[in-house]
């Protein structure tokens, strides 16, 4: 069948859909359904199946005899070294961690934080925790320690395990006085932590409180896997809000499963044993599906990179560990290759490189603007795909499904929704809007597995956040159209649509044509306050490496270019060139942020910034041509 008959499939008898996706798991009980919707709008999936997420991840291969086949490797440029783990070896590892968690008390339904960098301890404590039934929630390494505190609070875990330190280009980072930081801050104490001593720094151990990763295991007997209902959580994983506060998305344990499974072979195009590399971080929900959870449970092998895609040592590191490793599809943010675009511009780094395993580059996280798209094209001479998901869905809202049918690729869209999600574009009233034309992007509920069911102990929140202003539908927060053919194309997040003397207006737009000027390597457009208009975009120009043209002359051509793409409607005049753009860790540009320094508002620091003097930098540029102006507070 290809894609149009089996979303028709999901979508009229999403039972049987799911259930027979079910099949490829390994239950302790099977579920006699998939979807309970006894207390809609708050849908379940697969809840009265019994499960274990680290059984269908790491043990069921070795019993079915591929113990041999690499699991991990793992990749650090920042350290020298590479090494590789086989499914057997990452059983006896978790195991061992699993049974000296149980040993201290570690049982099903307890929190554990993970406190990690990009290391395979990292994904054996995931695993761990899955193994005995416990509720994990990774926080990105090197959090601060308020941030870090907020978050033991509101999960209070019987145990964190955290590393001595990170490695970034040129620093270390000490993460365990951010830890002691956070204890010392946070109201909810851990009864342990467990620390991985890292040769790069040996940090000091709090007598009583803290244990060492191999010290703690020595002499303990490896844990069995504890069986779970479908429904019991499987972590948790803090989002920023709109409040400050962060939300704790939950993911329940028989949904996850089949849905990522599922995702591999029919979105992904891969097969059990080949290579599948997602280069982010653990920290993030990509780290959770697809650096951990899916390639694991299809059988494939995860890369654990720790890197950058620059400076470690140059833009040609993605091209190697390509062809070190065999990567047969590559998973990304086009952040990334901005990155490497812009040091190198030519791509000249490529030819050094056998990229000959390369099947496909898929993109997501920030809207792939079609200039970086073709770039890559043209680069890899491989399909890229841009797809698009949230931290909620936990898996891709839509996407080209290329393990079912290789549809054709519209660049700037990512393409079509997936089986379970029915997409809808509306407007402020909650009608649908006319195809080609701009709305707020929700999904008819129930979503489907794999996706948040609510938020960890904030219930009336997840219905304010994402239930109540379309009822019946799961509000995105994105807005963007459709188009005839039923491709989907995500212009920006809904606050970032801006509104000049009345035209709502995508900032997304705007950002596709600035990027496609050849000297612009990555840019930005946020609407400022205007006295006269409501809003103005402004544009934010990062430029090539070595560009032979001058700011003004660059600028001048941009403000061109918008008013011939775009109009006089846009009203596009206001533009300045900037060393780097604030983003978070993963690589989201903190748009909102730019815009309350423009308008000379008040702010919080954004939890997940990757470098707060950016903002310092942003608010001098401003300065220069008048902004923050005295009318805008």
């Amino acid at each position: 069948m290809g894609y149009r008959e089996i979303y028709a499939q999901a979508a009229t008898d999403p039972d049987a859909f799911w259930m027979a996706a079910a099949d490829a798991i390994d239950w302790d009980r099977a579920p006699t359904k998939a979807l309970f919707d006894q207390n809609a709008p708050l849908y379940q999936w697969f809840s009265d199946g019994m499960v274990n997420t680290c059984w269908n991840a790491v043990d069921r291969h070795v019993e079915a005899g591929h113990g041999d086949r690499i699991a991990i490797i793992h990749d650090s440029p920042v350290t020298h070294t590479k090494h590789e783990i086989t499914y057997a070896e990452l059983q006896t590892r978790v195991a061992s961690l699993a049974g000296a968690l149980a040993a201290k008390g570690v049982t099903k339904g307890d929190r554990v934080i993970i406190y990690m960098p990009m290391v395979p301890e990292a994904l054996e404590a995931m695993l761990a925790c899955a193994r005995l039934g416990a509720i994990h929630s990774v926080v990105f390494g090197g959090f601060a320690a308020n941030e870090l505190a907020v978050r033991i609070d509101d999960c209070t875990p019987k145990c964190i395990i955290a590393a001595s330190c990170g490695i970034e280009p040129g620093r270390v980072v000490h993460y365990k006085p951010l830890l002691d930081g956070a204890l010392e801050l946070a109201r909810h104490q851990p009864e342990f932590c467990v620390i991985f001593q890292r040769e790069q720094e040996v940090a000091h151990l709090e007598e009583g409180r803290d244990v060492e990763w191999h010290g703690f295991q020595y002499g303990v007997d490896p844990a069995p896997c504890v069986p779970v209902e479908g429904n019991h959580p499987a972590y948790i994983l803090y989002t920023s809000g709109t409040t400050g506060q962060p939300k704790g998305v939950i993911r329940h344990t028989g949904g996850h499963l089949v849905a990522l499974n599922w995702s591999m072979r029919n979105l992904y195009d891969m097969n059990p044993g080949e290579v599948f590399w997602a280069a982010s971080d653990v920290g993030w929900v990509v780290g959770h599906s697809y650096i951990c959870y899916a390639p694991l449970v299809f059988g494939c092998t995860t890369i654990v990179f720790e890197g950058k895609p620059v400076g470690t040592p140059d833009a040609g590191t993605f091209w190697r560990v390509i062809q070190d490793h065999k990567v047969k599809c590559l998973f990304t943010a086009p952040t990334a290759f901005r990155a490497i675009k812009r040091d190198d511009p030519q791509g000249a780094l490529v030819s050094d490189y056998d990229l000959s395993s390369l099947e496909t580059l898929f993109l997501a996280g920030e809207r792939a603007d079609p200039d970086t798209i073709e770039w890559a094209q043209d680069k890899l001479g491989v399909p890229v795909i841009d797809h698009w998901w949230q931290t909620e869905t936990g898996w891709a809202i839509a996407g080209n499904p290329l393990g079912i049918e290789k549809l054709p690729v519209k660049i700037g869209s990512p393409a079509v929704p997936m089986p379970g999600y029915d997409v809808h574009i509306l407007d402020e009233g909650g009608h649908p809007v006319r195809d080609g034309e701009l709305g707020a992007i929700a999904v008819k509920l129930p979503l489907p597995p794999g996706t948040l069911p609510t938020l960890w102990n904030a219930e009336a929140r997840y219905r304010k956040s994402y239930l109540e202003h379309f009822p019946g539908y799961y509000e995105t927060g994105d807005a963007g159209y459709k188009d005839a053919d039923g491709y989907l194309y995500i212009m920006a997040r809904t606050d970032d649509v801006i509104n000049v003397a009345g035209h709502r207006l995508s900032t997304g737009a705007m950002e596709e044509v600035l990027a496609a000027h050849p000297e612009v390597a990555e840019c930005a457009v946020i609407g400022v306050s205007d006295g006269l208009k409501g809003q103005l975009p402004m544009g934010f120009l990062c430029l090539n490496s070595g560009s032979a043209m001058g700011a003004e002359e660059v600028i001048a051509d941009c403000v061109k270019l918008v008013r011939q793409k775009i109009g006089p409607v846009a009203a596009f005049k206001l533009a300045l060139v900037v060393d780097r753009l604030p983003k978070t860790r993963s690589g989201k540009i903190l748009r909102g942020t730019m815009v309350k320094i423009a308008d000379g508002e008040d702010f919080k620091m954004p939890a997940t910034i990757d470098d707060p003097a950016i903002l310092d930098e942003i608010a001098v540029a401003l300065k220069g041509i008048g902004y923050p102006k005295k009318t805008s507070r």
